[in-house]
């Protein structure tokens, strides 16, 4: 069975939304014969698309495009003008119920949101765009620090490379964990970041650019099962506790304390969603005690308790 997957661009998309998912499904393709899946590039006017970088693309009409399996929209500076286009929305809003999956890369979810078709749905993107997305669309379940989100045929990812992971985990759905991982193999990508995995570390966002705290702060998350009081941490950065709160507060932009409690709640949330490890294990060996507490932290930063998200996960 061959499926046909269709890939909407517009001007100035950004090309590796389109050609990374476009890569993953040709190498994955070549797992069966006839082939697992057949590419059509589609836009509002048939000839070459060009890209955010200038790079083009060759892209059929709309009309030409045939039933699709599965409909992939690109994302991009371009998105801001597509929304406007008429014929695009028309597209996406006929395609949605003829297709087996609707999935986004980027900022392709305005397309469906505008659309009304992430209305009450568990939804993703960039996270630059997260912000304005949610306020623009009040009505879809903004997830912003997902790499990618299912929610029923409806699959939306974060920026730009999130696009492959995307792609994998729809092979794996089509065609199995091997053909995935094989995939991924050949793209010389991990097989395979889950759709929990946030879209940047909590590291990363907290070592700010000239920050003294940054060796810190990669000294902590090796020890996040251990008491990390602020004099602990104030010792460890041979400073005395009153000032190292002050200085750490106005350098990282929050206090010792939040820091630590960020740091153990990206890395429970990844044990959480990724493995079947007991609650009550990844909450003592994440440094929160008890599985209540987690609970707590867990609430307040994702609106979910820990079991919910496992439960997703797993979706």
């Amino acid at each position: 069975m061959t499926r046909t997957i269709g890939l909407l661009i517009f001007p100035d998309f950004q090309l590796l939304d389109a050609a990374g998912p476009i890569a993953a499904f040709e190498i994955a393709a070549r797992a069966s014969k006839p082939p697992a899946y057949r590419l059509v590039v589609m836009a509002r006017a048939a000839g070459p698309v060009a890209s955010s970088s200038g790079v083009a693309m060759m892209a059929s009409d709309f009309a030409a495009a045939g039933p699709l399996d599965t409909l992939i929209v690109a994302g991009g500076w371009g998105t801001k003008a597509a929304l406007d286009c008429v014929e695009t929305d028309r597209f996406v809003r006929a395609a949605a119920p003829r297709v087996r999956r609707l999935t986004s890369v980027c900022s392709g979810a305005y397309l469906l949101a505008a659309a009304g078709l992430l209305d009450g749905r568990r939804a993703t993107t960039h996270w630059r765009r997260a912000a304005d997305f949610a306020q623009r669309y009040p009505k879809v379940v903004v997830e912003p620090d997902r790499i990618f989100v299912r929610d029923g045929n409806l699959w939306t990812s974060a920026g730009i490379t999130a696009g492959i992971d995307l792609a994998l985990a729809l092979i794996a759905e089509d065609l199995g964990e091997a053909v995935a991982k094989r995939t991924a193999q050949e793209l010389v990508v991990y097989h395979r970041r889950p759709g929990g995995q946030s879209q940047f570390s909590a590291l990363l966002e907290l070592d700010r650019q000239g920050s003294r705290f940054g060796p810190l702060l990669g000294w902590a998350r090796e020890r996040l099962g251990e008491r990390l009081s602020v004099e602990c941490l104030a010792d460890r950065a041979a400073m005395s506790p009153r000032h190292f709160a002050r200085a750490f507060t106005a350098e990282v932009g929050v206090t010792p304390a939040k820091a630590i409690e960020r740091l153990r709640l990206e890395a429970a949330r990844e044990r959480v969603e990724e493995g079947t490890v007991p609650i009550d294990r990844i909450a003592v060996d994440a440094g929160f005690g008890d599985s209540e507490r987690m609970r707590r932290a867990f609430l307040r930063a994702f609106g979910q308790p820990p079991q919910a998200l496992r439960r997703a996960a797993r979706i």
